[in-house]
Formats: structure tokens, C-alpha cells, sequence
């Protein structure tokens, strides 16, 4: 008996534990405990809706508890109440027809309804539930409660829901919504499974954050708000498996703006940025930042390919790989080739091996890494002592180098280097280079991205922008980059970004499809109606994504990260617009914009982003609820 009074003790001590300490029920609230609680049952829904339509009744920032009862009915009361429904509405069309009045839009809605429901279930292709959906809104006081009872219903109300409170049956609304599993309140709907399934809670439009038990703020970059949701469209790139990002989209789809506006927005985070840049549109927004801009093929402009890649701390102490000096002078060896437009044969790589070693060390830089910081050599140095050394194929070369040291191209070489790339964001602008240039131009802007991210003392996020990627693609040096890039740039903490207008191109190459391959962001905008079969069948799109792709708006499009697919609109703030923006009518004005700004710079990681745009987008695969039955 003791032992069993004991046990009566300790099941009444643990049921305290969950139970209120008071309970005050009223009309339409009830008090447990202090808190206030109200209860809503869902009597009206839309007719058509979309998969994770329940998502901002998920996401209301206040308490608000959502309950689905979901109760399956057999296929032959299914069957039966189908039939009967149905002639329920025929009878109602027939007297109406009959006496002579207008038809009623509502009745012939439901009467299409309920026949095509009736041949989905007779097909097999669904069943029929039962589901009940209700909310319990808590606050801390009363008047809190009506507020809150206020927003929720407005929320609701924007969603096609009409939500009746429980009257007089408070405390029956209010268990149906604890996870007891218990439906006190009984007013239900039916749904088939296609709805069911959208209006599951675990369906969501939204992509899930990093990590959904945290209530911080999502640490990647906002991309714009959710077309099929009233939510906003975070992702963090370094926080996938790969860093890599690829954009493709038509001429005018906002491939360019997007690229733009994360990029600047990377910049809050403190991610450093390099730009290839094969149009020159990246200047505003470099200057506006504080960026470093290269502008090769500009007077004065010069790189220097004998520099060896030393960078400079935040301590001032300057440091180097230790086998510097051998890749400078294996990638000079390269760079002839590229100059030279032919391979190098065995004898002229033995000349220039020793030549370029001989270059150096006139210069005061030998294997000793104390004289790396000496001043480099440049090619006319070079050419110099090819010149010297007496040798016919040292002569041959150093004839060959001419155009490119006293000749029509000697601009960017002719010296040292101007601009060291170095900064937060740097920007190589391609555009004004001349065409025999540019492979040479396209190497050296490469090559001073890849030591940058491979450097192995100063490890950071970084992200490498090729923009117009289709250009870069032409070259070989460019294509080559892009390759290693793709495969190798998560090892080093770096990720790629590719935006290319060229989808065929891209999609119709080996080196297109290993880019995409991984990538693990992939971002697809507006597409032409020619290259959408391709686009389909590599990305695997459903039919509502490919009408959406080729109905997209200008700055709409589909972010697909792991198995997560979400359709966005970019946004931006006023100041942002005005820095990525390409519109040329836009452009127009620039100077007068410009003058009425506070400043020219933008304070990173102060700039506030305000949101502004119309949310009324409707998604693809709409899915219709059926009516009572």
C-alpha cells in the first residue's frame, strides 16, 4: 500500500509538472496560467494554391500555434459522397436553368470541381482526407490578445482564408491545437491528396536556414523576396558543399544586376572579391567602395608578369610561397608561349629556363627569399639578355619579343606594374584591350586571381566574379582557368561564380558542363524559348519551373541549391540600384544622381537594405482545392 501510494504521489507530482496553475475560460479566450489564448477554425480556402502556401502563417513572427487533423475517408464513402454532392449541384443548375435565373459563377465552379475530383479518384490517381485546420494566438494580456487576434486574421485573410473563432468553445479550440491529437472543434474540409499535401506544414517555399534552431539572422546574402511565399530568400554559399555559383539567363534577364548586388552585399561580410570584368561594368561600384580597379588596355596601365606574388599583412610583414621564384619562372615560360602564339619547342624552353633565371638574378633575386622583395625584372630586361647571350634561338625569341617591348604593344609591359591587385574587391576590366591583347591580358588577370586564392599564409572567403563568362570562354588560357577554378577553389576557401547569356555554348561543352557540375548554386533567370529544352533536360526542371523561366520578369528567377528549389525577384535598396544598375537610360543620369548623394563611398557592412517590390507573383503548379463534399 505505501508503495503504491508513493507511485500515486509521483504520477500526480509529474502531471503538475504539465498542467496549468489556473484556468479561466471565456467567449471567445481562455487564461492558463497567465497566458491569453484565442482559437480560430479555418472555414473558407482558396481554390487554387501552391505547394507551402501555409508558410507565412508558419513564419508570423509572433506565437501562433497551427494544427492540422488530418483523417483519411475509405473510396467507397468517398465515392458515395461524391456522387451525391454531385447531384446535389446538377439539381441546383437544372432549377436554376429552369426558372429562368442567371447562373451562379460559385456553383458552376464547384460542379467542375467535384467531376474532375470524381474522375481522379475513380482513376486511382488520389484519395479523399478530411482536414481541419486551426490557430491559437497567445499573448500576455488581453489587449496584446487583440492585436495579435487582429494581424492574424488580416494574415489569414490575405491568404483567401476565413478564420471563425471558436465561440463559445475557447477551451475546445484551444486543446485541438496542443499535440494531443485531439479535435474538439470537428469543422473540417476535404481535400484530395495533391492538396494535402500542399498544405502539409513541412512544406515550405522558403529555402531552411543553416541551422533552423537558430533564432539569429541568416548569415548569407539576400538575394530578394519569395515569389511564392511572403518570405526573403537568404543563402549562404560557403555554407553548401561546394562555393561555386552559376547564372544563366537571356540578354536582359538581370544576370548582371544580380551578380552585381551580391557582390556588394559579400562585401558586408567581409568576403574578399576579385572581377573579371570583360565589359567595364564594374568601375562604379569599385570606385564606390574603395575597390582596386585595373583598367588594362588603358594608357599607363601595366602588369608586370615577372612580378613574384607577395602580399603584404595587416602587420605590415610582407610573405611569399616558398617556391615563388619557380612558379614565376615556370609561368613566364607560358606567358612567352601566349605572346609567341605557337608552343615552345625543347631548345627554346632550355634558352628561356636559363635566360629567365639569369633576367632574375641581374635583378638582385635569387633563391634566397630575403631578395624577393627587390624590384622585379621587366621583359625588356628580358629581352636584353636574350640578346646577349649570343645564342640563335635566344636571338630568334628576342626578335620575336620586339612588338611587345618597343613595339605597338609594348603599353602594358613597359614597366613595372602600376596597380598592384590587392584589396577588399578587385575589378580587371578586359573591355579596351586590344583583340591581339587580350589572350595575354586574360592570363595575367588569371594568374594574379589564382595566387591570390591560393596563397597558403592568408586564407579568407573569397569569391572570383566571371561576368560574361562566354567571352572569357574563348580564350584558351580563360577556359583552362575556369576549369581548375571549378574543381579546385572549395580547397582554398574560394568560390567561382559564372553568369553567361551563351546557355547553348555553355551547356554544349565539356568545360560548360563540369562548371555547372560544381556548382552548388545554381541560379537560372529568364530563358529564351529556343534554349529551354536544354535548360529542362540538364537542370530537370518540372513543367511549372519552365513556364516560369520563360515567364519570368526581369530580375526573376530560380535559385536551386542541393534538392531546395525557390523562385526569387531580386531586390535592392535605392543606393544599391545606382551602383549596380546597367540600364543605359539609367546611366544617363548618373551624374546628376550622383551629385545629390551624400557620399561617394558606401560604408560596408552599415548599409541597410530596404525592400520594395510587388509580392503578388503568382507560382506555377497552382493546385486546386477541391469543394465540400
Amino acid at each position: 500500500m505505501r508503495a503504491h501510494a508513493q507511485q500515486r504521489a509521483g504520477q500526480e507530482a509529474s502531471s503538475a509538472v504539465f498542467a496549468p496553475e489556473a484556468l479561466s475560460i471565456g467567449a471567445r479566450h481562455v487564461e492558463v496560467g497567465g497566458d491569453w489564448a484565442a482559437s480560430f477554425a479555418v472555414t473558407g480556402y482558396p481554390r487554387e494554391v501552391h505547394p507551402g502556401w501555409l508558410q507565412p502563417l508558419l513564419t508570423y513572427p509572433g506565437r501562433l500555434d497551427v494544427s492540422l487533423h488530418v483523417e483519411p475517408i475509405d473510396p467507397t464513402t468517398a465515392a458515395t459522397r461524391l456522387r451525391n454532392q454531385l447531384a446535389k449541384l446538377e439539381s441546383g443548375r437544372r432549377h436554376t436553368a429552369e426558372h429562368g435565373r442567371l447562373a451562379d459563377p460559385q456553383v458552376d465552379a464547384a460542379t467542375e470541381d467535384a467531376y474532375e475530383l470524381s474522375a481522379r479518384i475513380a482513376r486511382g490517381e488520389g484519395k479523399l482526407f478530411r482536414l481541419g485546420l486551426y490557430l491559437t494566438i497567445h499573448a500576455s494580456t488581453q489587449e496584446a490578445l487583440a492585436d495579435e487576434v487582429a494581424a492574424v486574421r488580416a494574415l489569414a485573410a490575405s491568404l483567401l482564408l476565413d478564420a471563425a473563432p471558436a465561440t463559445y468553445r475557447s477551451l475546445q479550440g484551444w486543446v485541438s491545437t496542443l499535440p494531443m491529437g485531439l479535435d474538439l472543434l470537428g469543422m473540417r474540409r476535404t481535400f484530395d491528396t495533391s492538396a494535402l499535401a500542399a498544405a502539409f506544414p513541412f512544406t515550405s517555399a522558403d529555402l531552411p536556414p543553416a541551422d533552423p534552431t537558430s533564432v539569429s539572422a541568416p548569415a548569407g546574402v539576400l538575394y530578394g523576396f519569395n515569389v511564392g511565399s511572403q518570405g526573403l530568400v537568404h543563402w549562404d554559399r560557403f555554407a553548401a558543399d561546394n562555393h561555386n555559383s552559376v547564372i544563366l539567363g537571356r540578354s536582359g534577364a538581370g544576370k548582371s544586376y544580380l551578380v552585381k548586388l551580391e557582390t556588394l552585399r559579400s562585401l558586408y561580410r567581409g568576403i574578399e572579391v576579385a572581377v573579371i570584368d570583360p565589359e567595364d561594368e564594374y568601375r562604379r561600384l569599385a570606385d564606390a567602395v574603395g575597390g582596386t580597379y585595373l583598367h588594362l588596355g588603358a594608357d599607363g596601365v601595366r602588369l608586370n608578369p615577372f612580378d613574384l606574388p607577395i602580399t603584404t599583412g595587416a602587420d605590415g610583414t610582407r610573405t611569399a610561397p616558398k617556391d615563388a621564384l619557380v612558379r614565376a619562372s615556370l609561368f613566364l615560360q607560358t606567358v612567352i608561349s601566349v605572346l609567341l602564339d605557337a608552343p615552345l619547342t625543347a631548345g627554346e624552353r632550355a634558352v628561356l629556363d636559363e635566360t629567365i633565371t639569369a633576367t632574375y638574378r641581374q635583378a638582385g633575386i635569387t633563391p634566397d627569399a630575403r631578395t624577393w622583395t627587390r624590384p622585379a625584372p621587366t621583359l625588356r630586361d628580358l629581352r636584353d639578355t636574350l640578346t646577349a647571350t649570343g645564342h640563335t634561338v635566344a636571338a630568334d625569341l628576342a626578335a620575336r619579343l620586339h612588338p611587345y617591348v618597343d613595339g605597338a604593344f609594348q603599353d602594358l609591359f613597359n614597366g613595372p606594374t602600376t596597380t598592384r591587385p590587392d584589396g577588399h574587391l578587385v575589378v580587371f576590366s578586359l573591355r579596351d584591350l586590344p583583340e591581339e591583347l587580350k589572350p595575354i591580358g586574360t592570363l595575367l588577370t588569371l594568374d594574379a586571381v589564382w595566387r591570390k586564392v591560393t596563397h597558403p599564409v592568408l586564407r579568407r572567403p573569397r569569391l572570383v566574379v566571371v561576368d560574361e563568362a562566354w567571352l572569357l570562354m574563348r580564350q584558351p588560357a580563360g577556359a583552362e582557368f575556369l576549369f581548375r577554378m571549378a574543381k579546385a577553389s572549395r580547397k582554398h576557401w574560394a568560390g567561382l561564380t559564372v553568369a553567361t547569356q551563351d546557355t547553348a555554348d555553355v551547356l554544349g561543352s565539356d568545360l560548360g558542363k563540369a562548371v555547372i557540375a560544381n556548382a552548388a548554386t545554381q541560379i537560372l533567370l529568364r530563358q529564351a524559348p529556343q534554349a529551354i529544352e536544354e535548360i529542362t533536360r540538364t537542370f530537370d526542371l518540372s513543367a511549372g519551373e519552365r513556364q516560369f523561366l520563360l515567364s519570368a520578369e526581369q530580375g526573376q528567377g530560380l535559385l536551386a541549391a542541393g534538392t531546395q528549389r525557390v523562385a526569387f525577384h531580386t531586390v535592392a535598396s535605392p543606393t544599391e540600384h545606382t551602383l549596380v544598375t546597367s540600364d543605359p537610360a539609367e546611366l544617363a543620369d548618373t551624374p546628376r544622381q550622383e551629385s545629390t548623394m551624400d557620399s561617394g563611398y558606401v560604408e560596408l557592412g552599415q548599409t541597410t537594405t530596404h525592400l520594395a517590390g510587388d509580392e503578388s507573383g503568382t507560382g506555377a503548379g497552382d493546385i486546386r482545392l477541391p469543394h465540400s463534399t
